[in-house]
């Protein structure tokens, strides 16, 4: 199964709810090698969390659905 995914290492993204968080920046991208597993993705806000998200656009729960949006 081919996944549809968002985010990459090195994108910088933003919230459309927690503004505190600040801008963050894809840190790590991580993806099972089990059929139907996550694909995930770390990255770092500026009020220093490290907050980690589903990056399968296929997935209701993908980042992208939840409110983290690419800063261009």
């Amino acid at each position: 199964m081919q996944r549809k995914l968002y985010l990459k290492v090195g994108d910088k993204v933003s919230h459309l709810k927690y503004f505190a968080w600040g801008t963050g920046e894809v840190i790590e991208e991580k993806h099972s090698t089990l059929s139907g597993g996550f694909c995930l993705v770390r990255v770092l806000f500026e009020d220093g969390e490290e907050r980690s998200f589903i990056n399968d656009l296929e997935n209701a729960h993908c980042c992208y659905y939840m409110g983290v949006r690419i800063v261009y």
